[in-house]
């Protein structure tokens, strides 16, 4: 697998899915003091991948999966602090968002990466980094930040 990856302004290209770890450490050493990551692509581009590599690199011990069901999951860094994963895909309405306090985890300071936000798009807050996953020939993946 050969991947295109650009992480703010810089780009890698992955021959293997051994070389994630390495672009999951570029990743976190640029993420600067933003906190709120939206992760966008198909069912099946590699976001959950991607993200679980992130929590490995910020020191995530506990088993990382995606929250399908639970729509959001909690995991520890090595320093303590929290990791909010979302997944919006199973969500029937915006609604649901709300009710379950969205904005205490968005806004809380701590690190949020979220899957399908397209879903939730109205809520995002403004300081977001999108994160474009696609597929390209070849079984290539492209992840741009915006």
């Amino acid at each position: 697998m050969i991947c295109f990856i650009l992480i703010f302004n810089m780009e890698f290209i992955l021959d293997s899915l051994s070389s994630l770890d390495f672009v999951s450490q570029k990743f976190i050493n640029e993420m600067g003091d933003n906190k709120v990551f939206a992760f966008y692509g198909e069912m099946g581009v590699g976001k959950t991948t991607f993200i679980k590599a992130i929590c490995q690199g910020m020191g995530v011990t506990e088993d990382i999966t995606s929250p399908t069901f639970s729509i959001v999951n909690e995991y520890k860094m090595g320093n303590g602090y929290p990791i909010y994963h979302f997944d919006f895909y199973r969500i029937k309405n915006i609604e649901e968002a709300y009710d379950f306090g969205y904005e205490d985890y968005f806004y809380s300071g701590d690190y949020c990466f979220i899957e399908w936000p397209e879903l939730i798009e109205t809520i995002l807050p403004p300081n977001i980094v999108k994160v474009a996953i696609t597929l390209s020939e070849g079984e290539r993946r492209l992840i741009t930040l915006k």
